[in-house]
């Protein structure tokens, strides 16, 4: 039993720690978002995964070096955390991150009944099973099927992309702080640019000038925002921004057509409206922000490429978006000395 338990703690952890390295590159934007697969597929993982179960039955057999198949079930688990990772598309890397998460929990719980560690055992199961929990919530927040993101291999294009029309159109601080003094309500939807720029704080700054003037200032949360459920909350949390006016996507979307002015900061794929109306979209059947509905929206985004997730958002070219270029930081303390 003991080499049962030190055979899966070994490939488990060796799964979760190439599948971690190729999740940090793809979310730094060191790694190309979009997914890429070995010729075989999902073939190939299962092939190299019957390898490793074949040396890991081999070793606890005592056949062989027992060093070198150990040596040969970790090549096999590296190759396959790498193959799964790299085989999902950016899109849906916050489901994924959550995923490793659980595995190194299994993973630390078995090697816990190897030491005879208690403890390890107990916080090991707690992480992993919180993980898995908090995965499935998550693949049920953005449409996708739980058993996809354990195997691997989802995420990517379904077809010919929709063709998109328009052009991106800039505008300034001055022309932002405008829009905003005239309007009476405005929507914020805060992303992973903002907890990127460390916008938070000058995001609740000016939320307070516009609520001193009068103006109906609320936020919308998508269930998958940033990188993981509840990132966007405690980063408003932490900039004293009052609870009651941040609301989630199923409690703010039916306002978005009787809302004057959307600002968007870092987000992407939450506001896509391809996830609607492209059925070959990476995120097609998704729930988003409706935020196209709103009279004006205003993207504040570092520049014009498509962001992690590799997937061009036809929102940026609609005739009611303007985009709000430059770090979100810079850029909204830029409209703080202009809204009057």
């Amino acid at each position: 039993m003991l080499k049962v338990e030190v055979f899966l703690g070994i490939f488990i952890g060796a799964v979760t720690f190439t599948g971690s390295i190729v999740a940090f590159g793809k979310l730094a934007g060191r790694i190309d978002g979009k997914p890429k697969k070995l010729p075989g597929g999902q073939m190939t993982n299962l092939i190299v995964a019957l390898l490793s179960l074949l040396f890991g039955v081999l070793y606890c057999a005592d056949i062989g070096s027992p060093t070198l198949m150990l040596l040969l079930v970790t090549v096999c688990a590296f190759f396959i955390g790498y193959n799964l990772i790299m085989g999902i598309g950016g899109a849906d890397m916050p489901v994924v991150v959550s995923m490793l998460n659980s595995y190194s929990g299994w993973a630390a719980a078995a090697i816990g009944f190897t030491l005879g560690n208690d403890l390890l055992i107990v916080v090991g199961a707690l992480v992993g099973s919180s993980g898995a929990i908090l995965s499935y919530i998550m693949c049920k927040a953005m449409n996708r099927d739980f058993l996809s993101v354990i195997l691997g291999g989802f995420g990517g294009e379904q077809g010919p992309a929709m063709e998109i029309e328009g052009e991106q159109v800039a505008i300034d601080a001055e022309g932002v702080a405008a829009a905003l003094n005239d309007a009476d309500s405005v929507i914020i939807v805060p992303g992973y640019g903002m907890a990127v720029a460390q916008a938070q704080q000058s995001v609740s700054e000016l939320t307070r000038k516009l609520r001193a003037r009068g103006k109906n200032v609320r936020f919308a949360i998508h269930p998958v925002a940033g990188r993981l459920p509840g990132h966007m909350n405690v980063l408003l949390a932490e900039a004293k921004v009052p609870y009651d006016i941040v609301l989630e996507m199923d409690e703010i979307n039916e306002d978005f057509p009787n809302t004057d002015v959307v600002i968007i900061i870092g987000s992407n794929d939450i506001v896509n409206p391809a996830a609607q109306e492209d059925p070959n979209s990476p995120i097609a059947g998704m729930p988003v922000l409706e935020v196209w509905k709103a009279k004006q929206v205003f993207v504040s985004k570092r520049g014009q490429g498509t962001g992690y997730s590799g997937i061009e958002n036809p929102l940026f070219y609609k005739e009611n978006t303007r985009m709000f270029y430059g770090d979100a930081k810079k850029s909204i303390d830029a409209l703080l000395p202009m809204i009057d």
